[in-house]
């Protein structure tokens, strides 16, 4: 690498010699640095200069990363298991509300809802891949962590609610106009693909971070 590449990684490790998570973050701009290397044709350029405008100075990247330390994984974690959790009980409310209730306009929304399926998975995958997205441009190298323990974490109203339908512990004339066997068959391939999806999200959040 060069020398003076080394120099600001260096300048950065000690800017950030009270932060626990050093190794991880210095592995992380080191790849960054990396990729900048490769991408400069220009012989006499000054790298450290470069590096310092594209990155920031390592003493401000140190108090970037400091700031960051506010927004902790826990509470991470708990937002998006919130959101996760809030969809389904408002798709709870309203499949009750439209069965039970019998109320006109909820049933005009429900007639909209069951013929916009395939919109309806493409917003709940966006919603994943955001989430993705936001850990890693958050927390970045230790975001990975979190990603995984509230994918798993939320995932269970998924498969609870698969659950519930497959084994008819709910009214399954409820959810009629959707049980054809390929939205059952989109349904289990879209869940498989929820943690790829955000994981893609999480590694476009911390080149975003950087």
């Amino acid at each position: 690498m060069n020398v003076e590449a080394q120099r600001f990684l260096q300048e950065l490790e000690k800017a950030l010699e009270e932060d626990p998570n050093r190794a991880e973050i210095i592995a992380e701009y080191r790849m960054h640095v990396e990729e900048m290397l490769a991408e400069i044709t220009e012989n006499n350029a000054d790298i450290y200069s470069l590096l310092v405008t594209r990155l920031g100075s390592p003493e401000e990247l140190a108090e970037l990363w400091k700031e960051e330390k506010s927004v902790t994984p826990k509470k991470m974690q708990r937002l998006f298991v919130f959101l996760n959790i809030a969809i389904f009980v408002g798709g709870a409310l309203f499949t009750i509300g439209y069965n039970v209730l019998g109320w006109k306009w909820l049933g005009i929304l429900w007639e909209s809802l069951t013929e916009s399926t395939t919109i309806i998975i493409l917003v709940y995958l966006f919603f994943w891949g955001l989430l993705g997205y936001e850990i890693g441009k958050a927390l970045g190298a230790r975001g990975k962590k979190v990603l995984t323990r509230t994918f798993l974490i939320g995932i269970i109203p998924n498969l609870l609610l698969m659950y519930l339908i497959v084994f008819r512990l709910i009214p399954y004339e409820w959810f009629d106009p959707l049980l054809d066997r390929s939205f059952i068959v989109l349904s289990i391939l879209c869940t498989v693909a929820l943690y790829p999806i955000s994981l893609i999200g999480y590694h476009w959040g911390r080149k975003a971070s950087v």
